[in-house]
């Protein structure tokens, strides 16, 4: 276990020292200078759900992360239990952008971002108050941690669809039945003292330049390094390490992965790889 527990206390230290870097610039700096967040309250459905978003507009070049924000981003995290007659949140993100920074390659968003909801209430017909609250990380020459809440009562007579909500769904990857996707397979080997490598494999045709396979498990606890693409032909090859956060061994649950194809042109979502 030394190889795993070596790698998590040096991201332990580069954590505090990036906290410790970050906490003081953002006393400095107004949190409406970087981003404002407000709710978008969307639309009932036919089935008694009801769409809605987060609309995060962001300041002249700063951004934030996408849920798997790369190398160096800051994990966004939502916290529902303020709401009130909520009984499920299901988040659709837009396709993010790739971006560098200090020479990591991060994941997220600039300008204006609109975060579609999918809102199950508790009791069908009756309206639902959304009150979130959240840790996001936006950056531009400095990355600073935000906390904030927003909440508002939705309005359950809407029916008419909401411009920007629909076209943020329209902007999310494809499927892969709306990519073509063919074979898809993962390998699972156990990595010397602890962890395991995944080589991942997708058929799909090349959707653009800058390809990049995202991997991510269903286990919150499980720590996913950043992949390694490579492109043959109509198959897109990926490899990655995946550890536990407290150094301990783990099954891996195939069903679980997620795998996202991000590129300069369209991206496409893969729900589970089954063993090769």
């Amino acid at each position: 276990m030394a190889h795993v527990s070596g790698m998590i206390q040096v991201w332990r230290i580069v954590f505090l020292t990036v906290l410790s870097v970050l906490v003081p610039l953002s006393g400095a700096r107004a949190q409406e200078d970087m981003v404002a967040v407000s709710i978008v309250n969307g639309w009932q459905t036919a089935d008694g759900s009801h769409v809605a978003a987060l609309k995060f507009d962001l300041a002249e070049g700063w951004k934030t992360y996408w849920r798997a924000p790369g190398e160096a981003g800051i994990p966004p995290r939502f916290d529902w239990r303020g709401s009130r007659n909520l009984a499920r949140v299901e988040i659709e993100w837009p396709t993010p952008k790739q971006t560098v920074t200090n020479g990591m390659r991060t994941i997220g968003y600039e300008h204006v971002l609109v975060l579609p909801l999918r809102l199950t209430p508790e009791r069908a017909g009756q309206p639902i108050t959304l009150s979130v609250d959240m840790e996001i990380g936006v950056c531009s020459d400095i990355c600073v941690p935000v906390s904030l809440t927003v909440a508002q009562g939705l309005d359950s007579d809407a029916r008419r669809p909401d411009p920007q909500i629909a076209a943020a769904l329209a902007a999310r990857p494809y499927t892969q039945a709306e990519a073509g996707v063919g074979r898809v397979v993962c390998k699972v080997s156990p990595i010397e003292g602890g962890g395991v490598h995944l080589v991942a494999e997708v058929d799909v045709a090349a959707m653009g330049a800058q390809e990049m396979m995202v991997v991510e498990t269903a286990n919150p606890a499980l720590w996913v390094a950043q992949s390694k693409s490579v492109r043959q032909g109509n198959r897109l090859r990926a490899e990655a390490e995946i550890f536990h956060a407290e150094g301990r061994g783990f099954m891996l649950d195939r069903s679980g992965l997620r795998l996202t194809i991000l590129s300069s042109g369209n991206a496409v979502d893969i729900r589970g790889c089954p063993a090769g």
